[in-house]
């Protein structure tokens, strides 16, 4: 199992019923492995907490139970973070590096502090997108977290769910801010 102290020991995860839907352990296990190659500096797999977070798996009956897989590709996606950290401030230089943090953040907030219902370009009436008054609910929590500095957690964002909605929110446009705060979240940490 992917631990604290064993970054990429042997991957068992515990599966789900032969009658239930779990991810795929092939694709699983061959992720993990190349995961491994690329944090131990195989140049030949880049590989990043931005594409931990987007990883997929297939649903296989008898697969990997979702939860614990998504839970350890959190752990891993922070330990890239951290080390994609430190490896930017180490280029850029501490204060450059804080710079770039801080101008993110504030597109953030720029993006968070407009009205509601506006937030977000919306899906024409024939097409569902995320639904406004959720997504503005979010938005305010996560504005507190940046203006004000009210608790909030990386795990908040990550598993972030909106109902959909005609004429709703654009999902790619919510998907990239989500994105983008979990970014800001384990740059400052």
């Amino acid at each position: 199992m992917i631990g604290s102290g064993r970054m990429f020991a042997v991957a068992t995860f515990p599966t789900v019923k032969r009658s239930k839907r779990g991810y795929d352990p092939e694709e699983v296990d061959r992720f993990l492995k190349l995961a491994r190659r690329a944090y131990e500096g195989d140049d030949a797999v880049p590989l990043t907490a931005e594409d931990i977070r987007r990883t997929g798996f297939t649903l296989h009956r008898g697969g990997y139970r979702a939860d614990a897989v998504d839970g350890a590709l959190e752990r891993l996606e922070d330990a890239f973070a951290a080390r994609e950290r430190a490896r930017a401030r180490q280029e850029l230089g501490d204060k450059r590096w804080l710079e770039e943090a801080r101008a993110t953040a504030q597109v953030i907030l720029n993006r968070l502090g407009r009205p509601e219902g506006k937030k977000f370009d919306r899906t024409s009436i024939f097409t569902i997108g995320y639904n406004k008054r959720e997504v503005d609910r979010f938005a305010k929590r996560a504005l507190r977290y940046f203006r004000d500095g009210m608790p909030m957690s990386v795990d908040e964002v990550r598993t972030a769910v909106f109902r959909q909605q005609r004429h709703g929110y654009r999902e790619a446009q919510v998907d990239l801010l989500l994105d983008a705060v979990v970014d800001v979240m384990l740059a400052v940490r």
